[in-house]
């Protein structure tokens, strides 16, 4: 096979309008993956553990199987129970839910970072707990996680991907048709792995920069 410069060109407009849902599933997934993430190790702390329980064995289920087996079942299972979405707002469910179990655990530990003296100096100042959490700690515990946040926005980048098999028409998936077109396979493969490496090498300095000056 030799690279054809005719094939890369016409692709080059799909694989632009892939990028864009690539980017948007891995967007709307982290901020999902935060979200539940910080909900997630706020419940592991509870004092009561009829919260933390459950919670805990819910996060070691979705962290111990596959995100590829997670988002056949969003896609595949629950229609059949009456839930049902779009294929994109399928794939960052599952992103977003298996990466929150992972988050929590950064979340757990920029926690455990905080000094003591914080909470006792909120506990002298009478503060309320929840003001304490919210005012105090957290905002120590995540300025303290962000590169490692960044760090795992770059691998749902990487794993975004796997939601092309449920159909949405991110960039592997228009690499996938254009093959499947024109007979021409390595030019769109090429593009597209030529355009995670654009995204995700950059935005893995950046996280090494952010973590040497929150270092610091």
């Amino acid at each position: 096979m030799t690279w054809n410069w005719d094939v890369a060109r016409d692709f080059l407009p799909e694989l632009l309008d892939g990028l864009l849902i690539t980017l948007r599933a891995t967007a709307l997934g982290s901020v999902l993956a935060f979200a539940l993430g910080l909900v997630w190790a706020l419940a592991l702390r509870s004092p009561t553990r009829f919260v933390r329980w459950p919670v805990g064995v819910f996060v070691e289920f979705i962290r111990n199987t596959p995100l590829l087996v997670q988002l056949f079942f969003f896609y595949w299972v629950l229609p059949s129970w009456d839930i049902k979405f779009s294929a994109l707002t399928t794939g960052v469910i599952a992103l977003g839910l298996h990466y929150s179990t992972y988050v929590a655990e950064v979340y757990r530990a920029g926690i455990d970072g905080v000094p003591v003296g914080q909470w006792e100096a909120a506990t002298a100042l009478n503060m309320a707990r929840g003001r304490t959490w919210f005012v105090v700690i957290l905002p120590q515990a995540i300025r303290r996680v962000v590169p490692a946040l960044g760090n795992y926005v770059i691998a749902m980048l990487k794993d975004s991907p796997m939601i092309a098999l449920i159909g949405v028409a991110d960039m592997l998936q228009k690499a996938r048709s254009e093959g499947a077109t024109s007979f021409q396979y390595i030019e769109p493969y090429t593009m597209v792995g030529i355009a995670f490496i654009l995204i995700s090498y950059p935005a893995s300095l950046l996280m090494r920069a952010l973590e040497r000056r929150l270092g610091h």
